[in-house]
């Protein structure tokens, strides 16, 4: 498959860790230039060292942006627009799924600046990135918007919390908005949607909690970041240019929607 994405600009959010960083070593690899952001400043320290060829190359940036801060993330856009140009392709990664030692908060308990911190991330950080791009994407009549949700947001969690789960539902809602007002101007809007992915979230495949989960799928395993990012690559591509308001889940069979 050819991407396209020689030349091109890609900005992933929560690019600096698991299925983001991933999917920035996929669009490095098919000629993109790419800017990741994440939270904290030891996993965008590692993420600078992991893509450091491309970094010194200069084809990549990795720096710290606190999604909950619509001022960090302009001036993140900024640097961006300075140092490569207009993104055309957008990838919100970023997510948190926050839990205590008994698991996630019931919806009954759940802490508000739990709630709140999460929606903040997940989904308005999401929402803010997409107003920094759009404007270019519109003029320049091409764009590419890639949400990564979760299974969690497709059927009943069984793991994460409520907040995380809605969240991630949500964006499916944000991408359909996006379809119709912008789909006109050639960009497209989907969500990837991964089931149990063994990343630093999920933790070891040998846990008590991934080994059970494996017996809900299906392909007998957990996914990896490597087929995730493959995923986000086609919907970032020419290719994809017909394919908008989708939701492509990549979850080993795990769920199967009619």
């Amino acid at each position: 498959m050819s991407t396209g994405g020689t030349g091109r600009i890609a900005v992933i959010s929560g690019g600096t860790t698991g299925i983001g960083l991933a999917t920035a070593r996929r669009f490095l690899r098919d000629g993109y230039r790419v800017g990741v952001f994440g939270h904290s400043a030891e996993s965008v320290r590692q993420a600078g060292a992991s893509l450091a060829e491309s970094v010194e190359a200069g084809r990549a940036v990795a720096s710290q942006v606190d999604l909950r801060k619509s001022e960090a993330i302009q001036s993140f856009f900024n640097d961006i627009g300075a140092r490569f140009g207009a993104p055309s392709v957008l990838v919100c990664c970023a997510g948190v799924s926050p839990k205590g030692n008994n698991g996630p908060s019931p919806v009954g308990t759940i802490p508000r600046g739990e709630w709140d911190d999460v929606l903040s991330i997940n989904l308005t950080g999401a929402m803010l990135c997409c107003q920094y791009v759009l404007p270019d994407m519109q003029n320049n009549r091409f764009g590419r918007i890639i949400f990564v949700g979760s299974l969690a947001g497709r059927t009943r969690p069984l793991i994460a919390g409520p907040a995380y789960a809605v969240s991630k539902a949500a964006l499916a809602g944000l991408s359909r908005s996006l379809v119709t007002q912008y789909g006109r101007f050639g960009i497209t809007a989907n969500v990837v949607a991964p089931g149990r992915i063994l990343t630093g979230m999920t933790g070891p495949a040998s846990s008590d909690v991934n080994r059970e989960a494996i017996t809900r799928i299906p392909a007998g395993r957990l996914g990896t970041t490597d087929e995730v990012s493959a995923a986000i690559a086609f919907l970032a591509s020419d290719e994809a240019g017909f394919v908008n308001g989708a939701i492509l889940d990549v979850n080993g069979g795990e769920f199967t929607p009619s």
